[in-house]
């Protein structure tokens, strides 16, 4: 369904490069005085998360449009490195690198192929050989590529999830386990432990939270209503996963919030994502240890 606001431009692209690019030069100097050699102290620094928003980005069915998504994509990712989108795909991925696209393919909400082939193809831009791309989610155990990346991108869509409270990007990564249901315990709370693993501990690079079309209210296993999904149109971009997941579960309780008229806790408690951050120390999630860049369009931003 189309929006009633205006596509990002190349005036957005280049503001919101800049906006990423300078976000620390405000800070206050702290100046000392005769007899008191107080020295400038340097704000705390914070994992930066880009929220792209573009009400073009779905057609009037509800699907994905490819060159906007990949507009979004290049906006989010230029913001979150503070330089061109291409130069920061060269900075984060090389020749080098074998790399796995880690996506999810629930049959309700999957990851939009187009983003799964910009992904890719930013990736060849980089200098990663074709031949060492994959893009896999349940067979990641067993994909050749997977077994030997150096590195990984990690892509998905946000919605409820009936063990976790939430599926996010903390939760996309249980494929590479053996047995899943064995990190279903007390709502998923250990989540962040999988990413402590050989196969995947510091090789995400990238982190893309997919909400085009988030789905915000389930009961049960596997289910899903359209009517409780809306159109958000929205990308968040970052790389720290617990920073991400953690605005993309305050953007799903609004959401829940205006739906219901009231604050509605779901039914189970994503607790894996404050976790993440207090136990097993993965990346943050505290709403003010965040410095969050929304660029694009504004209605509805919820966050």
């Amino acid at each position: 369904m189309s929006g009633n606001g205006s596509g990002l431009t190349r005036r957005d692209f280049l503001r919101g490069a800049a906006v990423a690019a300078i976000g620390g030069a405000a800070a206050p100097r702290v100046l000392a005085e005769p007899g008191n050699e107080a020295k400038p102290q340097a704000p705390p620094s914070k994992s930066r998360v880009v929220l792209v928003r573009d009400a073009d980005v779905l057609d009037g069915e509800g699907n994905a449009r490819g060159p906007v998504l990949e507009r979004m994509l290049d906006l989010g990712v230029a913001a979150l490195a503070g330089k061109p989108a291409a130069d920061a795909w060269k900075a984060w991925f090389s020749a080098s690198d074998t790399v796995g696209i880690k996506t999810n393919v629930w049959r309700f909400l999957p990851t939009p192929p187009d983003l799964e082939r910009a992904i890719r193809d930013r990736l060849v831009v980089a200098g990663v050989k074709a031949e060492r791309i994959a893009v896999d989610d349940r067979g990641v155990r067993q994909n050749p590529v997977f077994r030997e990346a150096t590195a990984l991108v990690n892509v998905r869509p946000m919605r409820t999830h009936h063990w976790s409270g939430v599926g996010s990007l903390l939760k996309n990564y249980i494929m590479f386990v053996e047995d899943p249901s064995a990190w279903h315990g007390d709502s998923c709370a250990d989540l962040a432990g999988i990413w402590k693993l050989p196969a995947v501990a510091g090789k995400t690079r990238l982190n893309v939270l997919v909400l085009l079309t988030p789905l915000f209210h389930s009961v049960g296993p596997h289910d899903y209503s359209a009517k409780y999904t809306w159109p958000y149109r929205g990308l968040l971009v970052g790389r720290d996963p617990v920073a991400v997941d953690a605005t993309g579960l305050r953007i799903l309780e609004a959401k829940r919030r205006l739906h219901f008229g009231a604050d509605e806790p779901f039914p189970v408690p994503p607790k894996h994502i404050r976790a993440a951050e207090t136990k097993h120390a993965l990346g943050v999630a505290d709403p003010a240890k965040i410095e969050l860049i929304k660029l694009g369009w504004e209605e509805g931003v919820m966050v």
